[in-house]
């Protein structure tokens, strides 16, 4: 039984270790991914200190990079965490055997000395020939077989439990090696991390001056914003009643009934669309992909969040955004996330146009365009080019503003984007 309880010991030990070795492969992963991040952030950040007029968006973008580090530093500590339990189950597994050995050499030492006391071959003839008769003759010469092979066994595995502990002590070696690696990476991201703060907090600094500038500039900037989002809505509306118009005209064709079923809906929601056989189909695919949709950018970082932000420096300076601002490189591409048709190309300015497509009842909108590779009433494909983004001359960003509605109704379009 206690053979049974140490084997089953042993195997919890195994499984335990097996377990940090694959939750450690996981933060090994994520953490090579948020690196990537970190990277791309860089790559972007020192790309505006070159161009950029304007410490907000410096500051912003300078915000992501630091909460990436504070993430990498944090997936670290795990790591480490996961090391030292790991380091633990291993010198636990050290102690046990070490037990084991003083055990069983005892037990050896022991057998030596009365193997020593009756070593010679009379002294064995002498037990054997003092038998009283021929079964107990045979037992005693059983038990001299049984007793040498059991000298042997210990020999043996007092060897086997010396390699394995050999075996042991170099792998918490290299664990306690793993482990100091991970500590120096992780003192180098804290020191880089608090460098990026201090460069921070003096553009931070710079720029408190300028507050009633900036709320200003905010407030221009969303009422342009706000005068977009209604021109697009208007075309989205548009679009609604003509898809209606024509689902009145189809339903009157075929049944006269539907028709009017059809008007009811439509005198009852005129904001929505009132979907075919067809245009439900669509509706559905779009809405089975919530999560899953692709980016509307091969490579970029969000730098906007949908909904209400605060300023990066102002905290009290709320601004709005019905979409999300996604920055990419210079010259990048938008891309459409689903099939759909191409309902309207606005021209907001000479160099800033925007597409909307119809996918149902849905609608996705791409903003901030230069150049424009479709038109009105195209179907086009998932990932298709759609045209390039507009790199600001003030600010040298690539910023592609993305908005999903379902009719009229704005949705968070991080909730339906892949990886977000």
């Amino acid at each position: 039984m206690p053979n049974l309880f140490r084997i089953f010991f042993f195997m919890l030990l195994i499984c335990s270790v097996s377990y940090g070795q694959t939750d450690q492969q996981k933060l090994e992963k994520r953490k090579a991914q948020i690196q990537l991040e970190i990277k791309k952030s860089e790559e972007l950040l020192n790309d505006m200190k070159s161009r950029e007029k304007s410490v907000v968006n410096l500051i912003s973008e300078q915000k992501k990079k630091i909460s990436l580090k504070e993430k990498l530093i944090n997936t670290t500590e795990k790591q480490t965490r996961l090391l030292n339990d790991d380091l633990y189950l291993t010198q636990l597994k050290i102690n046990k055997l070490n037990r084991e050995l003083v055990v069983l050499k005892e037990d050896y030492a022991e057998m030596i000395r009365k193997s020593y006391r009756s070593r010679s071959e009379q002294s064995r003839a002498m037990f054997l020939l003092s038998s009283q008769n021929f079964l107990q003759a045979y037992k005693r010469a059983q038990y001299m077989k049984q007793y040498a092979s059991y000298r042997r066994s210990q020999g043996e595995e007092i060897q086997q439990k010396t390699k394995q502990l050999l075996q042991y002590n170099d792998h918490i070696v290299v664990q306690k090696q793993e482990k100091q690696k991970l500590l120096k990476e992780n003192e180098t991201e804290r020191l880089s991390l608090l460098k990026e703060k201090e460069e921070q907090e003096v553009l931070v600094n710079g720029i408190k001056k300028d507050k009633k500038k900036i709320a200003a500039d905010i407030k221009k900037k969303q009422q342009e914003s706000r005068n977009i989002d209604r021109q697009i809505d208007r075309l989205i509306q548009k679009a609604i009643e003509e898809a209606n118009r024509k689902a009145a005209a189809a339903a009157a064709k075929a049944n006269p009934t539907k028709a009017k079923e059809v008007k009811a809906k439509v005198a009852e929601a005129p904001t929505k669309i009132v979907l075919t056989p067809e245009a439900k189909i669509v509706a559905d695919n779009f809405r089975a992909n919530k999560g899953k949709l692709p980016w509307p950018v091969e490579r970029g970082v969000v730098t906007l969040g949908y909904g209400d932000q605060p300023h990066p420096v102002h905290k009290s300076l709320v601004v709005h955004n019905s979409g999300v601002e996604i920055t990419t490189e210079d010259g990048a591409n938008a891309r459409a996330v689903f099939g759909g048709e191409v309902i309207s190309v606005i021209v907001i300015s000479p160099v800033n146009k925007a597409v909307i497509i119809q996918h149902g009842d849905f609608f996705t909108v791409y903003q901030n365009l230069s150049s424009v590779a479709v038109s009105k009433g195209d179907n086009v494909r998932i990932k298709q080019n759609l045209g390039r983004i507009r790199t600001n001359g003030d600010t040298g960003k690539t910023v592609l503003k993305f908005l999903i509605k379902q009719n009229l109704v704005y949705n968070n379009p991080e909730v339906w984007l892949s990886g977000m």
